[in-house]
């Protein structure tokens, strides 16, 4: 499956990358943003690209030109990756690609049929899942699966993964998805989304410190930005979006920054008909003064 960059139009729209402007995209996924804003940069404009996921770093070599800067590492550190210049236009897309779902190989899916080693971290300097349930008390993932993943029955879920464990460690994102499934009640969520989601994102979340790492981004930013510099952030979660609606209000209390964009811009009902994964996207637009 080919990766759909969400919200293309309206962060094409609302960042309004120039010729010869410096941008950064600090999560460079499959590239569908950067290379739309490249083209609008030109060749005196200048993009630093930046992805945990050295296969998406990678994967852009290729397409690499003279006015591209290529960076693997956590977005968090943009600042180290930046040295002392700022930036006209700054884009993080907190959402993963197709490909990091579904072939990446490190347990994000829980797709049937799937069985990949249950790792679930973008890169291999974090502790994977299948260690963090082998370590973690009952309690502990308990708290995680509701706090990351708003999961009601976490207990449940926490409860069905020790006794597996107990019994046979589980080391498959296939194992995992059917402890998880098994456990559930029958009719969960009236079939809406698979019983599985919200503990695989919950744990997705806690490994990779999806939010602490985007509160660190969002501490950095401002400076970061180059005065008249936009920021956009799209968020898949109302964690994420939270932390990104706080601080962002909070620039814009003290007179560093203007909001573009009083309410989250969403995907329209066409593009979600195309690209379904759009449907929880919510993009956030600052301005630095």
């Amino acid at each position: 499956m080919s990766h759909v960059p969400v919200l293309l139009k309206e962060v094409l729209e609302n960042l309004k990358p120039e010729a010869g402007e410096f941008f950064i995209d600090c999560t460079l996924g499959d590239g569908g943003h950067a290379e739309e804003i490249l083209e609008k940069l030109g060749k005196k404009g200048k993009m630093m690209l930046v992805d945990w996921d050295k296969e998406s770093i990678s994967r852009f070599k290729k397409k690499k030109t003279e006015n591209t800067i290529l960076k693997e590492g956590n977005y968090a550190d943009v600042k180290e990756f930046l040295k002392k210049e700022k930036v006209d236009g700054f884009l993080a897309d907190l959402g993963f690609s197709s490909r990091q779902l579904e072939e990446s190989g490190r347990g994000f899916s829980f797709s049937r049929n799937s069985e990949e080693p249950l790792l679930m971290t973008y890169s291999d300097s974090e502790e994977p899942v299948s260690q963090i349930l082998k370590r973690l008390t009952e309690k502990e993932i308990a708290d995680i699966i509701y706090k990351y993943g708003g999961e009601r029955y976490s207990r449940r879920i926490a409860r069905a993964i020790k006794e597996q464990e107990r019994k046979e460690k589980i080391e498959t994102n296939g194992k995992l998805a059917e402890v998880v499934r098994r456990a559930l009640p029958r009719g969960y969520e009236r079939g809406r989304i698979d019983p599985a989601t919200r503990t695989f994102q919950a744990f997705r979340i806690y490994a990779n410190k999806e939010l602490e790492n985007l509160e660190k981004l969002l501490q950095i930013l401002p400076e970061i930005m180059k005065s008249g510099g936009r920021a956009g952030i799209i968020t898949f979660h109302s964690l994420e979006d939270g932390l990104v609606k706080k601080y962002f209000k909070n620039y814009e209390k003290e007179g560093r920054a203007i909001l573009l964009n009083k309410k989250p811009i969403i995907a329209s009902r066409e593009e979600i008909e195309k690209n379904p994964r759009s449907r929880s996207a919510k993009l956030r637009i600052i301005k630095f003064n």
